[in-house]
């Protein structure tokens, strides 16, 4: 099912998400089923559960094409329980960003270049992988709605945030 996607604004984008206690459940099931049905409606990259209104550790991104993001390499589809990121070395990357949470808007965010990233898969199965580039990009990205942060709060400089279709006027980017 499609569920609403909250906006900045939303109390509930702003809190700290819970641990999932339980996994290969029925209710995860059909939260990661909704999450999936949810950003591919909305041509997302990613989807954290509180963008949804569902305040637990569960993130899913991946695409092969984006149309959001055109010029992006693919990342695997990927359904994490209870991320754990931990940065590869000190080096920081500058790029735009935009958020289903956020539409129409687009910001440069910093965000390390490489990172390992660890959890479970729905059914438990432990997840670990080293990453870099535009996938090291989304899961930051995604795994900051589980801490209440949105990629906003991270920008240097607030002039480097703008809509979309003023920003790139000749590009083929959707954003809603």
């Amino acid at each position: 099912m499609i569920r609403p996607i909250l906006r900045m604004g939303d109390p509930r984008l702003l809190q700290r998400s819970l641990p999932v206690e339980r996994l290969g459940t029925a209710e995860l099931r059909d939260l990661l089923a909704d999450m999936r049905e949810t950003m591919i409606a909305a041509h997302g990259a990613g989807l954290a559960a509180p963008q949804i209104g569902v305040l637990q550790r569960v993130v899913i991104f991946g695409f092969e094409h984006n149309d959001r993001y055109p010029d992006a390499e693919p990342v695997p589809y990927t359904e994490i329980v209870n991320p754990l990121l931990t940065p590869i070395g000190p080096e920081l990357e500058e790029d735009w960003e935009g958020c289903l949470s956020v539409p129409g808007l687009r910001g440069r965010v910093p965000r390390h270049a490489r990172l390992r990233y660890t959890g479970f898969d729905p059914q438990g199965k432990r997840i670990d992988r080293e990453v870099s580039g535009f996938h090291a990009r989304v899961v930051q990205h995604e795994c900051d709605h589980l801490d209440g942060i949105l990629y906003p709060f991270r920008m240097r400089d607030l002039r480097l945030l703008g809509y979309t279709d003023v920003l790139f006027p000749d590009a083929d980017v959707v954003d809603e």
